[in-house]
């Protein structure tokens, strides 16, 4: 896992910097500054790793049949769902923070108003966006699932996995848990579980199965690609929440200790960070035995898997 897969890394994220910037909305008319803030946001660096992981998978299950223009679309929707609830998360009423990668969050900049509708219409945006490309796209086969058509399930998918029964769900369940004290350890673990699933999670498995589906995969194959994405994403939050404790701010490229500060209880705090770690290992191997049965062992999905249980930030 050395300097040559970090090269790689750096590699796929500047292609997909420039997918992105190719789907950027124009900044001019009355919606100009909702769109300057909309632009910044998703602008703002970062490991692009849902785009990455949805052109990995599509690529796995395309093989010679390969055409990024079916996904590039659904690579764009995907990171401006993820940011939108980045910009939401950062706001004063939410995590409140000031810096995120480095550098301004949206509202430190726009403020407040702003920084929402940027967020409202991030999340818009991306709909738009693979709408338009499921309506252009190249033709593909049918699909073994409740939806003949692959379009239709990629952005079934898509739109499911960011709401109530996804990620929206997941914050809501976040929020309601936050300075909860007098909840039993038990009852306060399944909570936390549903969180880690939904709130990081949920994005994480749309994203592989969204590659899956447009690639040509079963429904029994994209099953597969959900549930190693939820091992995916629980143990990269797992390792978010060690990291918060371990790390330091310059590192991390945010502020640390916030979760305790917060009043948060996460992995660590519930289970130690002996067994926390210990949960992150036994994830992580069951995502990439996944991956083993698919007979992609060795892809650079198998080794982005590993890159990211063990990252440093």
């Amino acid at each position: 896992m050395g300097n040559d897969f970090n090269a790689r890394l750096s590699e796929k994220a500047a292609h997909i910097e420039d997918v992105l910037k190719d789907f950027l909305p124009t900044e001019e008319g009355y919606a100009k500054t909702v769109i300057e803030a909309m632009n910044y946001s998703l602008l703002a660096g970062g490991k692009r790793l849902r785009p990455m992981m949805i052109l990995e998978a599509y690529r796995l299950f395309a093989g010679e049949n390969a055409d990024e223009e079916v996904v590039r679309p659904f690579m764009a929707a995907m990171e401006m769902i993820h940011t939108y609830s980045l910009v939401h998360d950062d706001l004063p009423a939410m995590d409140n923070d000031e810096y995120r990668r480095g550098r301004k969050t949206t509202h430190a900049i726009y403020g407040p108003g702003m920084a929402t509708l940027a967020g409202d219409g991030l999340l818009n945006y991306a709909y738009e966006t693979a709408l338009s490309g499921a309506i252009k796209g190249p033709k593909l086969t049918e699909y073994d699932g409740d939806n003949s058509s692959r379009y239709l399930q990629a952005l079934m998918i898509l739109a499911t996995k960011a709401g109530i029964y996804g990620m929206v769900g997941g914050q809501c369940a976040d929020i309601m848990a936050e300075n909860a004290t007098d909840v039993p350890d038990d009852v306060m673990k399944d909570t936390l579980h549903y969180i880690d699933e939904n709130k990081t999670g949920a994005l994480i498995e749309a994203s592989l199965m969204i590659g899956a589906v447009l690639g040509g995969a079963t429904s029994k194959q994209v099953a597969l690609m959900e549930k190693a994405g939820s091992n995916v994403g629980i143990a990269f939050q797992i390792q978010d929440d060690i990291l918060d404790i371990t790390s330091t701010a310059e590192v991390l490229g945010k502020p640390i200790g916030s979760d305790e500060k917060n009043g948060k209880s996460t992995y660590v705090s519930l289970y130690g960070m002996d067994e926390a770690k210990a949960k992150v290992k036994e994830l992580s191997d069951g995502a990439i035995d996944i991956l083993d049965e698919l007979g992609f062992k060795q892809s650079f999905l198998d080794e982005l898997f590993r890159y990211l249980i063990y990252r440093e930030k």
